[in-house]
């Protein structure tokens, strides 16, 4: 069961920092009380604080969960396991609560330490929605570990998901999941953090990073880096050494847009698409906010 997690050890080089993690101040503030907790617990426990359980982390793909949790573990120098919640889904009655078992208990051998659960939704759904049982058991299993008889108090779990709405309404009450943290797309501010950290590493010149960052509201982080490697990409094809404006408005249409298509349209075609096009402008122009 050991196999079907990841273990990663806290590293001076090569490991997540806060420093990395741009945008996403209001979940950094959140967690830091949980990073406080796991390097001086004395603080806390001589006033009769607990340490929080869980912490679950919901927003749209992309936003940063994963990265959240890994600097989390590393600038409070616990031991970080990681694993999907797919990874628990098992045809086999009572194997995804053994694997539940084992993370927990290996876990606690390293505390402090953090369990990293992505994809929470596949394992902590509602109960009563799965004809086979196993869901509802490794549900069970992960109830039980994080509020049952044997708790440890050095061990955070911290999950993400996608779908908060989905997921089982013992695992969110206090005592489990005490801290709902949201991690959504960054405000203006926070794109222009995301880009500097992305175009850091690549020779990028008179590029107006303002202006990108304010063509691309709505975009998550993830987005902004797949922005950021198509732009080289652009440069890299027309054989330039430099990473230019035009390369990033290239690749602000096909991240936006899509891919060009080469297609020959009919005249309806066009026809429709520029009565749709032309009703976008006019609710524009009539609804300025």
């Amino acid at each position: 069961p050991r196999k079907k997690t990841q273990k990663i050890k806290p590293q001076a080089s090569g490991s997540v920092q806060w420093h990395d993690v741009a945008s996403c101040e209001d979940p950094k503030y959140e967690l830091r009380e949980v990073i406080e907790f796991l390097r001086n617990p004395k603080q806390f426990t001589k006033l009769g604080a607990k340490v929080p359980t869980g912490v679950l982390l919901y927003g749209p793909p992309g936003t940063g969960k994963t990265l959240l949790a890994k600097a989390c573990a590393n600038e409070g120098g616990a031991a970080f396991f990681s694993a999907s919640g797919s990874a628990f889904a098992e045809m086999f009655v009572g194997l995804g609560a053994a694997r539940m078992r084992s993370i927990f208990k290996t876990a606690r051998k390293h505390a402090p330490a953090i369990i990293f659960i992505d994809e929470l939704d596949a394992v902590g759904a509602k109960r009563g929605t799965d004809f086979s049982g196993e869901r509802d058991q490794t549900l069970n299993q992960l109830l039980v570990e994080m509020d049952g008889f044997d708790v440890s108090k050095n061990v955070v779990l911290i999950g993400a998901s996608n779908r908060l709405e989905s997921l089982d309404p013992a695992l969110l009450r206090p005592g489990r999941f005490d801290r709902q943290i949201l991690v959504g797309p960054p405000d203006l501010n926070g794109r222009k953090e995301i880009l500097a950290v992305h175009s850091a590493n690549k020779p990028v010149v008179g590029v107006d990073m303002e202006k990108v960052a304010k063509e691309t509201a709505g975009l998550t982080g993830a987005d902004l880096a797949n922005l950021c490697n198509e732009a080289a990409i652009h440069a890299a094809r027309a054989k330039r050494d430099r990473i230019v404006q035009t390369d990033f408005d290239e690749a602000l249409e096909k991240v936006v847009a899509g891919l060009e298509s080469r297609k020959v349209m009919r005249p309806e075609e066009k026809r429709t698409i520029a009565y749709h096009e032309a009703g976008h402008a006019v609710v524009a122009e009539v609804l300025h906010d």
